[in-house]
């Protein structure tokens, strides 16, 4: 192992391996666990997800193993798979060996038996740890808060069976032993859990209730981003439902029940029909917005007064709002549902205040 002339830090080390002709072809989360010692492929598959790891080097051209083309320092995803002679680098966090550091972050339980929890998750909470948020996350308050919890998904993410986005409010359900990991997953897998989301979205939606059937791969230019994807090899189908709940002077309130659970499935669903996410960063183009612009003043014409520049919303106006499955342990029918977060509150009582002018 050889650092080169990589950059350090306290927190994190580049490290950079020369792939052998014996690792051709393996998956780049792969073949950083065989040279990382002490690190689980589901930590380093977490690592290179967030942008830790490049390669360099030649790669082969399309289907013809005679033509290569050079590559440049590029951010690979953990399914790039190695070629011989390609550098890998990785910017390595130092190994969790107790897992998250265990820290006092208040939590909002809806739930808990002796096997399972439901937490209502704060916008703004990462949920497991990743570069750039090692501290604060769910994964940390569960850990000071409850003594056992799953390891199935590896030690950063004790208990973690499904996860929300950071900016994602709402109901996620927390494994305490790996007999109930297992079996909620396959739940998950199989489809057999009900979701039921609340969001709201920019334009007014015409239709009473709509079906949206669109593959969703990764983004071709912006690796934090997804997209409408067909015949990629990243591609997976995803299916969403919705119904409209309320409409308002150029926005809607909609139910959405995802039917797959692909990364940020909604937000990239509803921005493809053309009614992104209010205060989506990556999908609609804006983070925040302020009651002046809720009430669409300017646009009306009306003067914007002192409390108009007060920011209401600065994270994607999207909460988890149920979770509904029969426990696959005790055989009850469980309905966890999460009130909604204050900010989105707020964002409704304005909207309905601008259709009463």
């Amino acid at each position: 192992m050889s650092d080169g002339d990589l950059p350090e830090s306290s927190a994190t080390k580049w490290v950079r391996f020369e792939v052998l002709p014996e690792h051709e072809g393996m998956r780049v989360d792969a073949f950083l666990t065989v040279h990382c010692n002490g690190y689980s492929r589901m930590f380093l598959r977490g690592v290179v997800q967030a942008g830790g790891a490049r390669v360099t080097g030649e790669r082969k051209h399309g289907g013809d193993k005679s033509l290569r083309e050079s590559m440049d320092a590029e951010v690979v995803r953990p399914s790039f798979r190695v070629r011989a002679g390609q550098i890998v680098e990785c910017d390595l966090p130092p190994i969790p060996d107790q897992g998250p550091q265990p820290e006092d972050i208040a939590l909002d339980v809806i739930y808990e038996d002796d096997h399972l929890i439901a937490i209502n998750k704060p916008a703004g909470m990462v949920v497991h740890p990743a570069k750039g948020h090692w501290s604060g996350t769910l994964t940390s308050a569960l850990a000071f808060r409850f003594k056992e919890l799953s390891d199935v998904g590896g030690v950063t993410r004790p208990g973690i069976v499904h996860r929300l986005d950071r900016d994602t409010s709402g109901v996620i359900c927390i494994a305490k032993s790996n007999a109930l990991h297992l079996k909620l997953a396959g739940l998950f897998e199989s489809r057999e859990i009900q979701k039921e989301y609340i969001a709201v979205a920019i334009g007014s939606i015409n239709m009473d209730r709509d079906r949206i059937f669109a593959p969703i791969g990764q983004h071709p230019y912006q690796r934090d981003k997804m997209a409408i994807r067909s015949d990629h090899e990243t591609s997976k189908e995803a299916e969403t439902f919705f119904d409209v709940e309320e409409r308002f002077t150029g926005y809607t309130l909609v139910r959405v029940f995802p039917k797959t659970g692909r990364t940020h499935q909604i937000r990239v669903h509803l921005a493809h029909v053309g009614h992104p996410v209010l205060c989506d960063r990556l999908y609609a183009g804006h983070a925040r917005v302020t009651q002046g612009q809720l009430l669409r003043k300017q646009a009306r014409g009306l003067p914007l007064l002192e409390e108009d520049a007060a920011i209401v919303l600065e994270r994607q106006a999207l909460h988890a709002a149920r979770i509904a499955f029969k426990h696959p342990l005790t055989g009850e029918n469980l309905d966890l549902r999460a009130p909604l977060a204050t900010d989105m509150v707020r964002t409704l009582e304005i909207l309905r205040r601008q259709k009463q002018t």
